[in-house]
């Protein structure tokens, strides 16, 4: 998936960190990294990362993986030590899950985030790029969003990644350090956890369809989503990554594919897509194909959530030359191709 070339400028034998990247998109920005090349070092604590999503890497003589914690500053400062540039995505990624423990999301996702900007100062590196949210959106209405536009944060997650744009900000200011922000949107694809509590909701869907249980909707469906598949995220911090762009750094920036779907659309593709399937292979006995028509179960909206979502990406377009290039549509079949392999 990652054969094209997404960089500005080259990345062969630079010595990249990614935090979290035993995580989806991290193990999926060392994926990118490793087959052009360059050289990755994994900061990961597998508290929510999975260390299967590094398997395939295990015999490159170009990865390691160092298991730490952001919250101890001495293994911030061990993880960063002879690394050319940092790709920050490690955190606790989830609106329930801070809202019930509001303490740990803000000790990893703000403490953390704090730790390994100072760890990456300390060591010489300049650039760091870091992974926000469109969460930090919050209650701010208008369609679409716009980087200079906020709104009030509906969680304690949100303002987490608020607050790392803030630390991002004077960060730069202070100590010169070239630090770019990506506010993603819904991001998808394969290696997304679809296991626990707090797992998300295209993973959840694709897992209950192919195992015959009706899987959950929060409030009435109709909420609508700017789903962006992975690689588009991996693009973005690619670009990030290797901009020689001075007027692209200390920036936020949009990640989306600038089009949206509501909940009960993106339930609705994925029973099509396996419908279609079965139809396919009537003839044979095949598993993990969709065996009868199941809806949805509809439960209470969820604390924290916003209600519509849609990206600008032309500031990502402008300044870093971010290009995604899977739609929605395009995504999807790959996403479920993969989970049927691991259901």
């Amino acid at each position: 998936m990652y054969e094209q070339t997404l960089h500005k400028t080259p990345v062969e034998n630079k010595r990249f960190l990614v935090t979290g990247g035993a995580g989806f998109i991290g193990s999926n920005i060392t994926e990118y990294l490793l087959q052009h090349g360059a050289k990755v070092r994994v900061f990961d604590n597998l508290a929510t990362g999975n260390i299967e999503n590094l398997s395939e890497f295990k015999t490159n003589p170009n990865f390691e993986f160092f298991e730490g914690d952001l919250r101890k500053v001495e293994d911030c400062a061990n993880a960063c030590k002879e690394i050319d540039a940092v790709c920050h995505q490690a955190a606790i990624g989830s609106v329930p899950r801070s809202i019930k423990d509001p303490v740990t999301s803000n000790d990893v996702n703000v403490g953390g985030f704090v730790n390994m900007l100072t760890a990456a100062k300390d060591a010489g590196i300049k650039r760091f790029v870091y992974a926000s949210s469109s969460s930090v959106y919050g209650d701010e209405p208008n369609l679409p969003k716009k980087e200079e536009r906020i709104g009030n944060p509906l969680s304690p997650y949100a303002v987490t990644k608020f607050t790392n744009e803030v630390y991002a900000s004077v960060f730069s200011r202070c100590y010169d350090l070239e630090l770019i922000g990506l506010r993603y949107f819904n991001v998808f694809g394969p290696k997304q956890d679809p296991y626990g509590e707090y797992a998300a909701v295209m993973p959840l869907f694709i897992k209950g369809l192919l195992e015959d249980e009706a899987p959950y909707v929060n409030g009435d469906g109709e909420q609508t989503r700017d789903f962006t598949f992975v690689h588009n995220a991996v693009q973005a911090n690619i670009l990030g990554l290797t901009t020689d762009n001075p007027a692209a750094f200390n920036q936020a920036y949009n990640v989306a594919f600038c089009e949206r779907f509501t909940i009960n659309q993106m339930y609705e593709a994925i029973k099509n897509y396996l419908e279609k399937m079965r139809n396919q292979n009537a003839a044979q006995t095949i598993k993990n194909y969709l065996k009868k028509d199941i809806n949805a179960i509809h439960r209470d909206p969820r604390a924290g959530d916003i209600r519509d979502s849609l990206a600008d990406i032309s500031k990502a377009h402008n300044l870093l030359g971010y290009s995604p290039q899977y739609s929605f549509e395009q995504g999807l079949p790959l996403t479920i191709e993969y989970f049927k392999k691991v259901f």
